[in-house]
């Protein structure tokens, strides 16, 4: 959790008021951990943290909250994609944009640093808006509202949000979101959904990227899908090579089903 995973346990945002074409800019959001050293902690200083995780938590679920209700008024459908730093987040959203040309789509990048994945994102197009966390390892519910802000998409529109690479804090911070979905690369390892749970549990579908190695690989899809559903039963699994455009069909038919369904 924030307080003791080292992002802090507050997000200040610095806008440096950079403008760019594509509408992308950058956003800076600085974590300052004040707790003290994990180890050897004392029995009030682990309640005192249990209590600063909780209020976290509990005031980004109240913003989040009205986050969804603003999205549901507006007819906005938001889908958070989690995974692993190099997992193929961004080039599946760069494909799916471009396989997607009659969708409104507009997108909020998280990452620690840079806009690097912005301004790939800005090559297709598409309005993005890039929220650098600094030592911040997940988005939060205000990020989403202040990219939401500039962003102004229209009603009727579809937003896809790229989380910072981790399948840890992702997994159990709200952002107003229709669904979260799990990105995660073949290379990775079977049992992930089984050494990372909550992620994959608190997901509706899981996009298995860069399929296209699985002949250079000694791993089983099946044991991919198996062991996620061993965790959630409900979630829906995707492979997909973007860059060869294999899956990409039935993983945009599922985006698609989204939009003005139930949250």
């Amino acid at each position: 959790m924030c307080a003791t995973c080292g992002c802090g346990t507050e997000h200040e945002h610095h806008d440096h008021g950079h403008d760019h074409d594509h509408d992308h800019g950058h956003d800076h959001a600085h974590g300052h951990d004040h707790a003290a050293p994990t180890g050897h902690a004392h029995p009030h200083q682990a309640q005192r943290r249990m209590m600063l995780e909780i209020d976290l938590l509990a005031k980004n679920a109240r913003l989040a909250g009205a986050l969804r209700a603003r999205l549901a008024r507006d007819r906005i459908t938001a889908l958070n994609l989690i995974g692993a730093p190099g997992a193929g987040k961004t080039t599946l959203l760069e494909h799916t944009l471009r396989a997607l040309p009659d969708l409104a789509i507009a997108v909020i990048e998280g990452d620690q640093a840079t806009d690097h994945d912005a301004r790939r994102i800005a090559a297709t197009g598409r309005p993005v808006r890039q929220v650098n966390t600094g030592t911040g390892c997940h988005l939060d519910a205000t990020m989403i509202e202040r990219g939401l802000d500039e962003l102004a998409p229209a009603a009727g529109s579809l937003v896809l949000i790229e989380n910072v690479g981790n399948l840890v804090c992702p997994a159990l911070f709200d952002l107003g979101e229709r669904a979260k979905v799990v990105v995660m690369a073949v290379t990775e390892g079977e049992d992930k959904p089984l050494k990372y749970p909550h992620v994959f549990r608190a997901a509706r579908a899981l996009v298995l990227t860069k399929a296209d190695l699985l002949p250079h690989l000694d791993v089983d899809p099946a044991a991919f899908v198996a062991a996620a559903r061993q965790v959630n039963p409900a979630i829906d699994v995707f492979p997909v090579a973007a860059r060869a455009g294999t899956g990409l069909g039935e993983w945009c038919g599922w985006v698609r089903a989204q939009l003005g369904g139930p949250p």
